[in-house]
């Protein structure tokens, strides 16, 4: 079955440009595959703090790495127009040496596409929008001539050049049926939302050929340390979220993702809840990473 893949998931949030990069280089020499930022015009739940955009951003942590895929837990795709999005995901897939990965969604906060104008739509229409969006995408890629006559665009052009360098990678997360069909006709990887995560052996069927990932809230309890300080800590500062919890050492964390891994998921995005210091990667790489890797 090989080895399944780790991507640390780094919310941007309070964190400077530095201080991003400082944690994506310590992740790409911990054994990390990826990295993945959230898009957001700001902060979910936390409205008022500094957050930094996520293209944008995405684009820099590739330019100061050189292994590590660059990717996001995910864009959402009334931000921006497919065309739009299509040629800024080539340049980076040229820019990165391939290393950039499409991780799209229909959009996860509903209020805030409409605090900023953007859209009122409901969630079967927005799902609407993505399928379109998708295809359009990967029209374009083909450096061909698109002809497309939906009902969210209407595009009738010579195409766009360069085309990606290889095949960039569509990520597509979800558990309703309307997303699950956009997995199966769109997506090289599903991503389990953790609400569904004890629903992984039932929806599989319905994506097809799309390789599984998870995200996973995790505490890390040093070697030695005293683990209900740890956990104690996790759970205030999530709350609710922390509800899926993964505490433990390195021993412990390894075999927890073994077993995931044994029922069918290739790739894990981990959000640290210490908010991923490089002690905590390095640590992580070290005792979880390399113990899965042999």
């Amino acid at each position: 079955m090989g080895r399944p893949e780790f991507f640390l998931y780094l919310p941007q949030i309070r964190l400077d440009v530095d201080a991003v990069c400082e944690r994506a280089s310590a992740a790409e020499g911990s054994g990390f595959t990826g990295i993945a930022f959230m898009d957001h015009l700001v902060p979910p739940l936390a409205e008022t703090s500094p957050m930094l955009e996520a293209m944008t951003l995405a684009t820099w942590v590739a330019a100061r790495t050189t292994d590590l895929v660059v990717s996001h837990l995910v864009l959402c795709d009334a931000f921006r127009h497919p065309a739009v999005l299509a040629r800024q995901a080539v340049t980076l897939d040229h820019a990165s040496g391939g290393r950039f990965e499409l991780a799209v969604g229909w959009g996860s906060v509903p209020d805030e596409l409409v605090a900023f104008g953007l859209t009122t739509d409901a969630p079967p229409v927005r799902i609407e929008r993505l399928d379109e969006s998708l295809t359009l995408i990967r029209a374009l890629w083909s450096g061909e001539p698109v002809v497309l006559h939906g009902r969210h665009f209407d595009v009738d052009c010579a195409g766009q050049q360069p085309t990606p360098r290889t095949s960039i990678p569509v990520v597509v997360g979800g558990a309703g049926p309307g997303t699950l069909a956009l997995v199966r006709r769109h997506a090289d990887w599903w991503n389990l939302p953790v609400y569904a995560h004890d629903r992984l052996e039932e929806l599989r069927p319905a994506v097809g050929a799309a390789r599984v990932s998870t995200q996973h809230l995790v505490a890390l309890v040093p070697a030695g340390a005293d683990r209900e300080p740890v956990v104690a800590l996790a759970r205030h500062r999530f709350g609710g979220m922390a509800a899926d919890l993964l505490a433990g050492t390195g021993d412990e964390l390894a075999a927890a993702f073994t077993a995931w891994h044994d029922r069918g998921v290739d790739r894990f995005y981990v959000w640290f809840a210490d908010f991923a210091p490089v002690a905590t990667l390095e640590a992580f790489g070290a005792e979880v990473i390399a113990a899965m890797s042999g």
